[in-house]
């Protein structure tokens, strides 16, 4: 999951061990790792266009004949005002990628 991707809405990301970037000026910074239950948790930067100083958790998941797509995710809380409210938020549905998500489809990611 770490490297430079861009989702199945051209919108380009950049995932390192302590940041998740929505280039070009979104900025998440990461705090926890969950690799067994597939998530983490980030602190928005205060720069972000939105929601800056807010919590996020961004549930993901590993996708198998969905080439050249190899995971997608989900921002499962984004407005949390801790870091504990957006870990206890409810997980995605995995079993349901298209609209797990809230209703709506995880976001595909593929390496740019």
């Amino acid at each position: 999951m770490k490297g430079n991707f861009t989702d199945d809405y051209k919108i380009r990301y950049s995932v390192s061990d302590s940041l998740w970037m929505q280039l070009p000026d979104t900025k998440f910074q990461i705090i926890k790792w969950n690799l067994n239950e597939q998530y983490l948790v980030a602190k928005n930067d205060m720069s972000n266009p939105g929601d800056g100083g807010l919590y996020t958790r961004i549930d993901f998941m590993q996708f198998k004949g969905m080439e050249p797509f190899e995971w997608g995710f989900c921002l499962t809380a984004y407005q949390a005002k801790d870091s504990e409210t957006a870990e206890k938020t409810a997980a995605a549905d995995r079993s349901n990628p298209k609209k797990g998500c809230g209703g709506f489809p995880f976001s595909r990611m593929k390496r740019r």
